[in-house]
């Protein structure tokens, strides 16, 4: 139940592809708008060793997932099945507590920011809580589905490297500066919202195209959201699954 043992690739790899089928605007615009690919291109791995070996990097693909997801869902959800809740249920209350664990960062940006008013503080955290909710509901699901701990780290890492997706606006190609420690403290990555300009606005076609992307991702997760999940690995059964 704590999803550790066996690996199996086969739901890892779906797991993955579902996620990406939903991330594939965000990650067309990260990595052709705003450049990855070509500091891959330029840099290999080299680009990969230097994010990780950052504490802001480390922290965010490597040591919260793994913990987060270890705490919130390989320990707590078998605690809930064993309760004899039910797996919808489970789905829908667990990610709260993973939500409510990042309300602390309403004070960090407080104190960093001691400038800034508090509704729009207040608004933000709201949405990083919202968002770390929607995510909870979707990797407790996924684990549920599948009792992979291992699919759940690997797609929350994905997920904070690929960050909120853009439901509005023009894509456009940032322009990074120099920052300081002091802005770049809490989990919700304020180093590249502080740290970057709005930048150059590209042609109609890459606003075009990533909003393409965005709807056909989000229909492919659709279709895809039960059958990608499959597996006789599944600690409980879906009330769906009992009609079938």
């Amino acid at each position: 139940m704590l999803g550790c043992w066996p690996v199996r690739p086969w739901d890892l790899f779906r797991s993955f592809t579902l996620t990406f089928l939903l991330y594939v605007g965000p990650l067309f615009e990260k990595i052709f708008v705003e450049g990855e690919f070509d500091d891959l291109r330029h840099r290999g791995v080299a680009a990969i060793s230097e994010s990780l070996s950052s504490w802001q990097g480390y922290r965010n693909y490597v040591a919260g997932p793994i913990t987060e997801e270890v705490v919130f869902r390989s320990v707590l959800i078998p605690i809930h099945l064993l309760a004899k809740i039910s797996p919808g249920k489970i789905v829908f209350l667990t990610p709260l507590y993973f939500g409510i664990a990042h309300i602390h960062h309403f004070y960090e940006f407080h104190l960093t920011h001691p400038h800034v008013s508090l509704v729009p503080v207040f608004l933000r955290s709201l949405l990083q809580f919202t968002y770390t909710t929607l995510f909870g509901w979707f990797a407790a699901f996924i684990y549920i589905r599948t009792s992979s701990l291992y699919a759940c780290i690997i797609i929350h890492s994905f997920c904070n490297w690929v960050g909120l997706p853009r439901f509005w606006g023009r894509v456009r190609r940032p322009e990074y500066y120099p920052i300081s420690p002091v802005v770049i403290r809490g989990k919700d990555d304020t180093d590249l919202v502080q740290a970057s300009t709005e930048g150059k606005t590209l042609r109609l076609r890459w606003t075009v195209a990533y909003y393409l992307l965005l709807a056909a991702g989000a229909y492919g997760f659709y279709r895809g959201l039960w059958p990608l999940t499959a597996s006789e690995a599944a600690l409980a059964e879906f009330a769906r699954d009992k009609r079938r």
